[in-house]
């Protein structure tokens, strides 16, 4: 099995359970799985390809991406979606998405995957739940496969529609059976429970108000059928999405997601900004976990998350760019530095949250919530799945007293490299994988043709 060295790291920030920080680090990974860490000087030599990074970069573990909305790239800052709350900007946009295609699915997913993956962004999950016209998520599967990223696709879903009190149109919302029927197909034809899988499917209705609480329950019941399929969906947003809990269900939502089964350590759910504190509780004592998406939820005025509360009370908390269109960019590291900065606000300490939190959870923290366990820090064992970022960039100069710190601290455009299960993906800060001019020009055409409808 072919192997490489990668040394002169200038520190490798391992995360592993030390939380080492190895100066002068180096790290020899065998086919896709790490064999050694430590030292240049205690690595060997020798290797099948050798990259040496000239003590100008820092390496660390790939970062991971908990909540997204692929096909939303296709249709950023919509001006009539601009300046709205999250369910006037939901409405801007349904009658937009009704004429996303499968070929808008296939590109939009290759391009959301680039841009996470020059961020850093080396494990992504994505919520998938709108289905008109010949979009199936095996498009999805196929276009991020081919770009490299290590993937969770979520087969989405909406099922309540206008006239039954939901918030999406009824033109697109899916009858139930249908939606069973294709997620056990999913799981069954894609799903890959082995270690250092590239590809998990995930059952994820899409949330209180686009869903009934049947399909919750019986998706909840199929997904746990099946060893390693996870359940995702919205919850606790923002006031609105309370107040509909309150006037749908008579529960706040954590209550809701408790009464459907929705609780769990293979479940995590999406935003939770407004989760009370005794929700936080049950989620501690459960294991289920939370998708935190910080520039979302400025975006929209949903509020700040709780992140540091449930931090402390030890519930799995990751990072998500949440969707292409309410972010609206698909950058892992502008978000770890926005969580960071935030935490500081809500708290109005700045020991809220340090640039190391951040930095965990972008990793291990986005591995817990995503129920992996080899992924997300870099010890023997584990898969090779690792960036480098060169500090001989204009937003490091001043930083050599704590480097790792400005990783979050300062501006982080981009990573020089890049290694997925073992391959390299990013080189000197260009995609292998995928001609960018060629993928921007195809996404941009089929942004327009979205628009002309």
């Amino acid at each position: 099995m072919p192997t490489l060295l990668v040394k002169n790291i200038h520190t490798l920030v391992t995360m592993d359970g030390d939380r080492r920080e190895i100066r002068h680090g180096a790290l020899l990974v065998r086919d896709n799985v790490i064999e050694q860490v430590g030292s240049t000087s205690e690595l060997p030599e020798t290797a099948d390809e050798i990259l040496d990074l000239g003590d100008r970069a820092i390496v660390l573990p790939g970062l991971i991406n908990t909540h997204h909305h692929f096909y939303q790239t296709l249709t950023r800052v919509t001006p009539a979606g601009q300046n709205g709350d999250l369910f006037q900007w939901l409405s801007a946009h349904y009658l937009l998405w009704a004429n996303l295609t499968a070929e808008a699915m296939y590109y939009s997913s290759q391009m959301a995957a680039a841009e996470l993956i020059l961020s850093g962004c080396t494990t992504t999950s994505d919520h998938h739940y709108i289905f008109p016209n010949d979009c199936l998520l095996d498009e999805q599967i196929r276009a991020v496969s081919e770009m490299g990223l290590r993937f969770h696709a979520s087969r989405g879903s909406m099922s309540v529609g206008k006239s039954q009190g939901g918030l999406p149109p009824d033109s697109l919302v899916e009858k139930e059976a249908d939606i069973l029927k294709d997620s056990q197909r999913l799981i069954e034809q894609y799903h890959d429970n082995s270690p250092y899988s590239m590809l998990r499917i995930v059952l994820a209705p899409c949330s209180p108000f686009s869903v009934s609480s049947d399909l919750m329950k019986e998706s909840a019941a199929l997904a746990r059928s099946y060893p390693g399929v996870r359940l995702h969906t919205h919850l606790a947003e923002n006031k609105g999405d309370v107040e509909y809990s309150l006037a749908k269900f008579n529960l706040i939502p954590g209550d809701y997601a408790e009464s459907v089964g929705w609780l769990g350590d293979d479940v995590w759910h999406a935003h939770c900004v407004k989760l009370s504190d005794r929700a936080i509780a049950k989620f501690a004592e459960t294991g289920t976990g939370v998708a935190h998406c910080p520039c979302s939820n400025m975006r929209l005025a949903s509020g700040i998350a709780p992140i540091r509360k449930m931090l402390n009370a030890h519930v799995p908390v990751g990072l998500g760019v949440d969707g292409a269109a309410s972010n609206d960019t698909s950058h892992l590291f502008h978000e770890a530095r926005s969580a960071f900065l935030l935490a500081r606000v809500r708290d109005e300490t700045a020991s809220a949250m340090t640039a190391r939190d951040a930095l965990e959870l972008a990793t291990r923290g986005g591995a817990r919530v995503l129920g992996r366990d080899d992924v997300g820090y870099l010890s023997p064992g584990m898969a090779a799945d690792f960036i480098a970022v060169n500090l001989d960039r204009p937003s490091f100069v001043g930083t050599q007293s704590d480097p790792v710190a400005a990783l979050i601290y300062c501006q982080t455009d981009y990573v020089d490299y890049s290694f997925i299960n073992g391959k390299k993906i990013v080189d000197r800060a260009c995609l292998t994988t995928v001609e960018m001019p060629i993928l921007v020009e195809r996404a941009n055409r089929i942004a327009v043709q979205l628009f002309s409808h």
